[in-house]
C-alpha cells in the first residue's frame, strides 16, 4: 500500500472538508457523502495500521449509494458540471478529465462490487486471487479522492 504514502497529508484536508460538506438537509446527499468520507478513512487507517486488503475490502461500503440510486437521487446534486483537468491532481486520474460525480460515482461503486465479488469467489480472501488486487484498490482510493476533491473544488 506504498501508493498512499504520498497522499495521506492532502487526505485530512479532504476528511475534514467531507465532514463539513456533510452538514446538509438532503438525506441522500449527506450519505453519500459520509459514506465516501468513510470509506476513505478505511484506506487512511488501513495504511497506518497496515490492515490486509481482505480487511479493508470487508469495510468498504456502499449501501448509501444504493439507496440513493433506488430512490432516483441526482447525483449532481454532489456537484454539477465536468471534472476539469486543471482539478485534477494525480497524473493518473487525468483520464476522468470531462466526467461527471455521476459517472465518477457509478465507476467506484462498480470497483467495490467488484473486489467483494473477488473476495467471495476466492474463499472469502483476495490473498491469492488471480487479479492484481493492489493495483484495483489503489484505483478505487484515487477515485475516490478525486471525487472528493470535485465535490471540494465547487465549494
Amino acid at each position: 500500500m506504498e501508493w498512499i504514502n504520498s497522499s495521506i497529508a492532502s487526505l485530512k484536508d479532504l476528511l475534514a472538508f467531507l465532514y463539513k460538506k456533510s452538514k446538509t438537509n438532503d438525506v441522500h446527499k449527506k450519505q453519500v457523502i459520509i459514506e465516501l468520507r468513510d470509506n476513505l478513512n478505511v484506506f487512511k487507517n488501513g495504511f497506518l495500521n497496515q490492515s490486509p486488503y481482505d480487511r479493508m475490502i470487508d469495510l468498504l461500503s456502499r449501501e448509501a449509494v444504493r439507496v440513493a440510486i433506488r430512490e432516483n437521487f441526482n447525483f449532481k446534486k454532489l456537484r454539477s458540471g465536468n471534472i476539469r483537468a486543471s482539478t485534477i491532481y494525480e497524473e493518473r486520474n487525468k483520464k476522468y478529465a470531462g466526467w461527471t460525480a455521476e459517472r465518477l460515482v457509478d465507476k467506484i461503486d462498480e470497483k467495490i462490487v467488484e473486489l467483494k465479488n473477488i473476495k467471495k469467489m476466492n474463499r472469502d480472501s483476495v490473498e491469492n486471487a488471480r487479479n492484481n488486487i493492489s493495483l484495483m484498490m489503489s484505483n478505487l482510493y484515487f477515485r475516490m479522492k478525486l471525487l472528493a476533491e470535485f465535490i471540494q473544488s465547487g465549494k
